[in-house]
């Protein structure tokens, strides 16, 4: 089984920053994709960002130039730079991991969520 653990959410204000982390554990040899999904009160989850570990990257329009994502393959943990925050930008934040070699075992994960408030 995939384990993801999302750190790094918050309260923020309109026009701030944060960083989120996710780092993989387990036996892992090697994880195809990490990304960041969102969630809204009343509104179905949706890709945020994500990068494959040859370095392509997919942004929502909504973050586009806001928001980076980086990788460390070596940690296999995963980053999402948010700047210039938007109260829309609120949501519960999911890290997931896509194509993840265990073993013998290809896998997919996902974290359990990390909570972004952005409000004056």
């Amino acid at each position: 089984q995939v384990q993801l653990v999302e750190s790094g959410g918050g309260l923020v204000q309109p026009g701030g920053s944060l960083r989120l982390s996710c780092a993989a554990s387990g036996t892992i040899f090697s994880i195809y994709s990490m990304g960041w999904y969102r969630q809204a009160p009343g509104k179905q989850r949706e890709l945020v960002a994500a990068m494959t570990s040859g370095g392509n990257t997919n942004y929502a329009d909504s973050v586009k130039g806001r928001f980076t994502i980086s990788r460390d393959n070596v940690k296999k943990t995963a980053y999402l730079q948010m700047n210039s925050l938007k109260p829309e930008d609120t949501a519960v934040y999911y890290c997931r991991a896509e194509k993840v070699i265990i073993g013998f075992r290809t896998l997919d994960g996902w974290g359990q969520g990390t909570l972004v408030t952005v409000s004056s």
